[in-house]
């Protein structure tokens, strides 16, 4: 591939802190500054989008439009929807999902892919795959990846995080309940949920089928006790996503 140029996106200033530098200069589009430089030696286009589906939205886009990347990465905090897995621990995204366009019913809610008719009668398949090559190349390019144990407070003893595969389900909500951590791994297989990572994939198909990189540390269990997890373990977070951001550059 001769265009090697790769897009980071960062909801949070905490987030995208680890991961920028500007050595090749800014560049405002929209309020929102790109920033040039370089992720393990890799040449980058850097921004901070902003919370949320429609902010993740307009600043791919924009940087789709403007700079010539190859493919997407997006590199964050998130919540925790499988149970086996703990504060501290890493999701790469295998599949990007929104849980929350669709239909209400009165059996419950039907999930449909954005932009298609949430109606009877049309294709209710839904998610953006990661192809199953980039997948194995991730694999491969985090093996052995190591990280601090974790204090004490965040798990049962000081545990060594670990790297997870599969569907991370973005909505435009902070998840602070049991019951839908357990509805959203339960119905999607979700091993996390987040803000911005779906909309970011429905934009890089709208441009050309581009691949997307979504990788999340996870800051908090996205239960009844995630408002304040999540203060808490960000900076931790933060710095374990980016580790696993730094491993995966070159492969993507």
């Amino acid at each position: 591939m001769a265009n090697r140029l790769l897009g980071v996106l960062s909801a949070m200033p905490e987030e995208l802190a680890h991961l920028a530098d500007d050595s090749g200069g800014r560049t405002t589009i929209g309020g929102l500054s790109y920033l040039r430089g370089h992720i393990a030696g890799r040449a980058a286009v850097f921004v901070e989008c902003g919370m949320g589906k429609v902010n993740a939205g307009v600043a791919a886009a924009l940087m789709l439009d403007r700079f010539p990347c190859a493919a997407l990465m997006f590199c964050g905090v998130a919540g925790g929807l499988d149970p086996a897995l703990g504060v501290g621990d890493v999701v790469v995204g295998t599949r990007n999902l929104q849980y929350d366009y669709g239909a209400e019913l009165e059996a419950g809610f039907k999930t449909y892919q954005p932009g298609k008719p949430p109606l009877p009668g049309f294709d209710d398949a839904h998610g953006y795959d990661v192809p199953a090559d980039l997948v194995e190349r991730l694999k491969d390019a985090v093996a052995g990846v190591r990280f601090e144990a974790l204090p004490a407070d965040v798990g049962a003893g000081q545990r060594l995080p670990r790297v997870s595969f599969g569907p991370i389900a973005t909505g435009d909500c902070f998840v602070n309940s049991e019951r839908t951590r357990k509805r959203l791994h339960g119905a999607y297989g979700a091993q996390a949920c987040e803000m911005e990572g779906g909309a970011v994939a429905q934009v890089a198909e709208r441009f050309g089928g581009l691949p997307l990189v979504n990788i999340r540390c996870l800051s908090d269990l996205a239960g009844a006790e995630s408002h304040l997890d999540f203060g808490a373990f960000l900076p931790i977070a933060a710095r374990n996503a980016s580790l696993v951001a730094h491993r995966l550059a070159p492969a993507i």
